[in-house]
């Protein structure tokens, strides 16, 4: 995929400003005509800027670089356009976005969220209105398991994938006793109950010491850090992230919680995390997460050099994440040359495509993507967190079994 600067309207187009609409009222998505194809994004841009401001900005930019070259071929060079709203990181709120964006702004259909509770309400939105919901950042493996339904996609590896590849991460380390810290609510509980599975079955005598889930973004780090601390686990898994993360990650420092003791962690090799841990960075916690200035390929290194060029700015994985998602809708349509819902998901269904970490397939059985993830270990380099030792993982390995799917989805 040829990566070109974006147009000077990402430049200066509000990019970085309050989550509304970025681009103004154009003809619907479903009509005839060579008005835009008008995609409904909605996302926690307020509560989750860190990850969601840089994702819509690599979005927007990708957008920018498909109409440059000349739209989506499939449907007569149609230019696409997406249309940001805020989902008020409640369940509540982003129904209520949702309805919205279908009715008043007519999108052909619907993409984004950040949370899971957030991405389940939708996801049950878009069952109930049959219409495509392609979901982007949320999770929890529920959203393509047991609460899954056909008109639901998932692009980022769920939590049972990122789990499995820490847990090949550190089988091998000797380490069986293990507390577990997760924020309290549909991510945190399916990633804790993933690590207990995977454990108990690929490290023999694996028992878990404690589990603390303080609730998210109200976590009281002194009391989590000291009730970890009394339990005396020999390994610590970790899926706090965020401001919960950043506060967990100072009095562990203080208090010496993680001096000789394994800790492995979900998402907090990404820079959205990394960045606000600065010098307070733990060093050596095996980790998924998105070392973008030490991936060689090409078009990698392209991409981030037209972010930077376009935002000022270092990419986060919000900024990778939004960037792929653009160009999938692209081929989406392209495939399905309709905007109708139908056309849409058959589309989706086993696609084949093409990102800046590689090949990639949205599998027909759960509606959940192949994309890998990068995992490694967390360094400091300066007074900045980094990663090193990293590989980066294919999501096609860690899957779900089939029978599982099967068994667990209604649809």
């Amino acid at each position: 995929m040829a990566v070109r600067h974006p147009s000077r309207r990402a430049l200066i187009g509000g990019l970085a400003a309050a989550p509304i609409a970025l681009a103004g009222r154009g003809a619907s998505g479903q009509g005839a005509g060579r008005g835009p194809i008008r995609i409904g994004e909605l996302n926690s841009y307020s509560r989750m800027a860190a990850f969601a401001v840089p994702y819509r900005n690599a979005m927007q930019m990708a957008v920018d670089e498909i109409n440059k070259a000349g739209g989506v071929a499939g449907l007569g060079g149609r230019p696409l356009e997406i249309v940001f709203r805020d989902d008020g990181s409640t369940p509540g709120d982003a129904v209520r976005v949702a309805e919205e964006l279908l009715t008043r702004e007519n999108v052909s259909f619907l993409a984004g969220t950040f949370l899971s509770n957030v991405g389940l309400a939708v996801s049950d939105f878009a069952n109930q209105r049959k219409v495509l919901f392609l979901a982007t950042e949320p999770l929890t493996d529920a959203l393509t398991m047991g609460s899954g339904n056909r008109y639901t996609f998932r692009v980022r590896p769920n939590t049972f994938m990122q789990t499995g590849m820490l847990v090949d991460a550190v089988k091998a380390k000797g380490v069986k006793r293990w507390a577990i810290v997760a924020p309290n609510y549909e991510y945190g509980q399916s990633a804790a109950a993933n690590f207990k599975r995977l454990m108990a079955v690929t490290v023999p005598g694996f028992e878990v010491a404690t589990e603390q889930y303080p609730a998210l973004g109200r976590v009281d780090a002194g009391a989590t850090v000291g009730a970890l601390a009394r339990a005396r686990p020999d390994g610590i898994f970790n899926v706090l992230f965020g401001a919960d993360l950043t506060t967990f990650v100072r009095e562990g420092n203080t208090r010496g919680l993680f001096e000789r003791r394994l800790v492995t962690s979900l998402l907090t090799g990404e820079p959205e995390y990394l960045i606000p841990l600065g010098e307070e960075t733990p060093e050596g916690w095996i980790t998924t997460g998105y070392p973008w200035d030490k991936i060689e390929d090409p078009g990698h290194k392209a991409f981030v050099e037209a972010y930077r060029a376009a935002f000022n700015d270092t990419p986060r994985l919000g900024s990778f994440l939004g960037y792929v998602v653009a160009y999938l809708i692209r081929d989406v349509l392209e495939k399905a040359k309709s905007t109708d819902t139908e056309a849409t998901i058959a589309a989706l269904e086993d696609l084949r495509f093409n990102t800046i970490a590689g090949p990639a397939v949205m599998r027909g059985i759960d509606n959940q993507a192949t994309l890998g993830a990068w995992v490694g270990e967390t360094a400091l380099s300066g007074r900045q967190g980094t990663m090193r030792n990293f590989r980066y993982v294919d999501g096609a390995q860690y899957l779900h079994p089939e029978a599982e799917v099967r068994a667990a989805r209604k649809d």
